[in-house]
């Protein structure tokens, strides 16, 4: 299987990028396909003696930044390495595609040039994160701030799919994020969207508050991007504070570190529950071919989580059932 992948985007491109490339080789067996200047990414492979082999370069001569407008990809800037991956997964010589780069010009690219599932009003960007429960999809994060009633229907019957299928769940219990439990409560948005999943044929058990991110309770939450990017970076923000809090804790003195060491295993086995770097990236559901979206700062094994997740996309079969959102 070959991975088209933007070695430009990210915080840490293209060193980290390149690294979790060689990574998902040589532990996947997949073929990276780095897309970016072809003389950094040599000179790069040279200086962290990374090993090509097994990689290839398709050469692409700009770099598309986060600052740059999303339509950039597809006019000043439709030669960078995000847009030349893009063309590969196009042209079905890449099978999915992978970036760290610009979300806006991620969702543009995808849109535009890979186009939408027939019959998808909107794509969306999920994230799956860990819950008291077990793994938790919150659609949308990110790629539409303004939303109506049915596209958060679709985000729902996507998820639902995903969920079946990446993490075998048959009916997943499906939300919808609001500030309080009983049907009236939100704006308008949020009331007509309660009645369309209400009438759908998911398993949808009605409202949620913020907290059913981290204490469970369902599968599948659905809000509007704007909503959806602020729960979830607040809720990374929030893992962060406490895992370095635990830190602090056994590093205080003598006796805590100690008896950190009785408690190590667990204490690593708590820290990757909730490590980003475990989940690898957010689906871009609703597009024709696989694509997704690494964290902005991603390290090398983050990023090669993310091929994996690719890799996995594309094997489920999961675009193919997606196809007629109407019927699910």
């Amino acid at each position: 299987m070959k991975i088209a992948v933007d070695a430009f985007g990210g915080d840490n491109a293209p060193k980290e990028i390149i690294k979790g490339c060689r990574l998902a080789c040589d532990e996947l067996g997949v073929t990276p396909v780095l897309c970016g200047n072809r003389d950094i990414i040599l000179k790069t492979m040279q200086s962290e003696n990374i090993s090509q082999s097994g990689m290839e370069i398709a050469d692409a001569n700009s770099v598309l930044s986060m600052e740059d407008e999303p339509t950039s990809i597809l006019k000043e800037k439709s030669d960078s390495s995000m847009a030349a991956a893009f063309r590969l997964v196009k042209a079905g010589e890449c099978d999915a595609f992978v970036s760290a780069g610009n979300s806006g010009a991620l969702l543009v690219g995808a849109t535009m040039i890979l186009k939408r599932i027939k019959g998808v009003k909107r794509a969306a960007f999920a994230s799956v994160f860990p819950s008291a429960t077990g793994p938790l999809l919150l659609a949308d994060m990110g790629a539409n701030s303004v939303c109506k009633p049915e596209y958060l229907l679709q985000f729902a019957q996507f998820g639902c799919e995903y969920m079946k299928h990446m993490h075998g769940i048959e009916s997943p219990r499906v939300a919808l994020l609001n500030n309080g439990t009983e049907p009236h409560k939100g704006q308008q948005l949020q009331q007509d969207a309660y009645k369309l999943l209400s009438e759908s044929a998911l398993n949808f058990i009605g409202n949620v508050e913020g907290r059913a991110l981290a204490n469970g309770g369902c599968d599948v939450i659905v809000t509007d991007g704007f909503t959806g990017n602020i729960a979830l970076k607040t809720y990374e923000g929030v893992g962060k504070m406490m895992s370095e809090g635990i830190k602090d804790v056994f590093e205080h003195g003598i006796l805590t570190s100690i008896g950190a060491v009785f408690v190590l295993k667990q204490l690593n086995d708590f820290k990757k529950k909730f490590d980003y770097k475990e989940y690898g990236g957010a689906p871009l559901l609703g597009i024709s071919s696989p694509v997704i979206k690494a964290h902005g700062s991603s390290d090398a094994r983050a990023f090669k989580n993310a091929i994996r997740q690719a890799v996995e996309y594309t094997n489920s079969g999961i675009i193919e059932k997606m196809s007629s959102p109407a019927e699910n």
